[in-house]
Order: structure tokens, then C-alpha cells, then sequence
């Protein structure tokens, strides 16, 4: 603003200018309070800060962007949004993190996953996806799970693996179990899968399930049918795959897939699979503009050849595999199928934007606490 004798500057009053409005909106919908109350945290000193003090340090925290527990600090001098919630103070890193270490693992993942159902649940009456899909956090000290494991950004680096379950396109996050990091199969999601999928009335279950080719296994499309549930599922290009490729690929049978793709349908009973299921094979021709860079394995001389493609002698393409138990045409399940990459999304504004890749402890159930902490807020 300015003055008659010029411009005056106005100091900010607070870090997180925007934080009043969501405080806001979590007293008018109820949400602060019950989840404060309902925290199985119990501290009998006389001395020890309040609940309210402990979760509402780790909601500021959380909402401030924060990846390490020291960074609580820098939002102690906050003088306006302790208040707005009803806070007497902001508790230390310290007495943050022993508190949490008072919750029970088991009582701290019911609290959290009824209140993450509690956020959801008025959505469920309207048609929607469930995305399932893993994630790695890597690790730099000696945490209880921190094993090495699928890593392809920094192999050889221990982590842990994020299990999650989210609405498609919402950015809702249904639940998340973190685990050891050599623990990334789809057997080891699916316990939490079906847990969460009986947490959840029939009438009110998911369309669909969706994930990538680490859950196109027997285990979990079996149980899928069992439960009565849709599935759509990437499968990896293992032999008998690409021989129904090669043999796909020989006949015109392709139809409009969207998006430049065409695509047809076949059956396959891979080996260890108790019956035969629907597959969609996708595939998209590349851009003539290729240009083929080949060795010679006698001479090791490299030599370039693009003329066969920029002549049209010959033809690539990208392909994919879908498994799928869907009654829909071929144009839109591969749409389907498509829109999963926004789950990419949600993993990247988490672990990048939100805290979920930080907050780390020795112990696991602390680890797990604030990443469903980071999901619910």
C-alpha cells in the first residue's frame, strides 16, 4: 500500500497465508476436532504437551510442506494459525516425535483409516475407479525395513515401499501401507487391497480396479472374480505374451483404439493362471523419423541405417498388453487404461509437494502413521 510520503511495506503475519480459510473449512465440516478426540494418544506427565498441541503441530507441519521433522521449527515464530486451532503452543521436533511413538501401531492405523473413510465416504455413491499402485521412498540411515530393493532411479539404495490406493482423477487417497523395500509384489498389496475393499460396503465398491503389470497375477485377479469385482491390469511381455503378439500382429483385424492406437482382442491361460481371460493388445506405429544405430559385433564399428523406415519398407511399433474382466469395447478400456498415468500425479505431489517421502524414523510404525498423516491432510 502506499501513503501520502510514499510506499509502506506490510510484513506477512503469517508463513501459510492461505491456512485460515482451510482452518476454516475444517471446523465447518467437523473434521479438526473428531480426529483430534479420537487419537488413541494417552500422555499421563504433567509436563507433556497436549493432542491438540502434538497433531496440530504435525498438521501445520504437514501443510507448510515439510519432509523432516527439525524443519518444525521454522513455523514456531507462527503467532496466527496455533490459535485458529485451538492450540497453546507448538511443540518441539523432540516431543512431536516421542509422541508419536506413544501411539499403538494397531490403534493409530484404525484412527487414521476411519478418518480417511470418513473424508471419502459421501463420494462413494457415485460411479468412480480405484487405482492401486506402489511407490519407493528411498532411505539414507538405518530404519527397521529399510531394505534394498526394486530401486531404478538409485540402485543399491535402501527404501521403503508405499502401497497405495487412491480414487482415479479425485486425488483421494483411500489408504497407503508402507513396507519394506523389497516388498513391492502384488502379494503384498493385496491383503491390504481386499482389507480395505471390506472396510467399504458392496453397493458403494469401485467400478473397477486398476494397476500396472505388477498386479496382472493370478492371485489377484482370481480373488477379484471371487468378489465380483472388475479388474484392468497392464501384463509384462513375458514369451507367451509376445507369441500372441507375433500371432495378433499377422491378421487386420484392428480396430480404432483412440489416441493414435489400434487395438484387438484375444484370450491367453498363461502358465500358472487357473483359467483363460480377456486380453486387449494395443499397439501405435512410431514416427517414420527414426534413425537405427547398429554395431557390428565383429568389427564393434557402428553404422547408422533409417532407410527402410523413412521409405516405408518398414513398419514399428509401440505396443501393450491389457488383462481385463470389463464387457466394454476395445476403444474404451484402452482409454481406461490411459488415464491411470494421472496416478503418476498423486505420487509426485506427494512425496515432492507434501512430505511423503520424508518424516522418517527408525521404527516403521511411526513411518506409517505420517504417511497416512500426509494422505488424510
Amino acid at each position: 500500500s502506499t501513503t501520502p510520503t510514499g510506499p509502506r511495506c506490510c510484513s506477512a503475519v503469517t508463513p501459510l497465508g492461505q491456512l485460515p480459510f482451510f482452518i476454516e473449512f475444517l471446523k465447518l465440516g467437523n473434521l479438526l476436532d473428531p480426529w483430534i478426540d479420537d487419537c488413541p494418544l494417552n500422555l499421563t506427565s504433567p509436563n507433556a504437551p497436549s493432542k491438540r498441541d502434538v497433531l496440530g503441530t504435525l498438521l501445520l507441519s504437514i501443510l507448510a510442506g515439510h519432509r523432516r521433522y527439525a524443519h518444525v521449527t521454522t513455523i514456531r515464530c507462527d503467532g496466527v494459525n496455533p490459535g485458529l486451532l485451538g492450540m497453546n503452543k507448538i511443540v518441539s521436533e523432540d516431543s512431536l516425535r516421542r509422541a508419536l511413538l506413544k501411539i499403538a501401531e494397531d490403534e493409530g492405523t484404525a484412527w487414521l483409516q476411519n478418518h480417511l473413510y470418513k473424508c471419502y465416504q459421501p463420494l462413494l455413491d457415485v460411479p468412480w475407479i480405484l487405482d492401486v499402485d506402489t511407490t519407493i521412498k528411498v532411505l539414507y540411515g538405518k530404519q527397521e525395513g529399510a531394505v534394498v530393493g526394486y530401486n531404478p532411479k538409485k540402485p543399491g539404495r535402501p527404501s521403503h515401499t508405499y502401497h497405495t490406493f487412491s480414487i482415479a482423477n479425485l486425488r483421494l487417497i483411500l489408504d497407503v501401507e508402507v513396507q519394506p523395500g523389497n516388498q513391492m509384489a502384488a502379494s503384498y498389496t493385496a491383503p491390504d487391497l481386499w482389507s480395505l475393499l471390506d472396510r467399504i460396503p458392496k453397493h458403494q465398491w469401485p467400478q473397477f480396479i486398476r494397476g500396472d503389470c505388477a498386479f496382472g497375477s493370478d492371485g489377484v485377479m482370481r480373488v477379484a472374480e471371487e468378489k465380483k469385482i472388475h479388474y484392468l491390469f497392464k501384463l509384462k511381455l513375458t514369451k507367451n505374451v509376445k507369441l500372441l503378439i507375433e500371432r495378433l500382429m499377422l491378421n487386420q483385424e484392428w480396430t480404432n483404439a483412440g489416441q493414435g492406437f489400434e487395438g484387438q482382442e484375444g484370450s491367453l491361460q498363461l502358465m500358472g493362471w487357473s483359467k483363460s481371460r480377456r486380453v486387449i493388445v494395443l499397439r501405435k506405429q512410431v514416427p517414420k523419423d527414426l534413425v537405427a544405430v547398429i554395431q557390428d559385433p565383429n568389427t564393434q564399428q557402428l553404422s547408422i541405417d533409417f532407410s527402410d523406415v523413412n521409405q516405408g519398407k518398414m513398419r514399428i511399433y509401440e505396443y501393450a498388453v491389457l488383462v481385463t474382466s470389463l464387457p466394454d469395447e476395445i476403444v474404451t478400456i484402452s482409454q481406461h487404461y490411459r488415464d491411470r498415468a494421472d496416478s503418476e500425479n498423486v505420487f509426485d505431489e506427494l512425496k515432492n509437494q507434501w512430505g511423503w517421502g520424508g518424516f522418517t524414523t527408525q521404527d516403521l510404525n511411526r513411518c506409517r502413521l505420517t504417511a497416512r498423516s500426509v494422505g488424510l491432510i
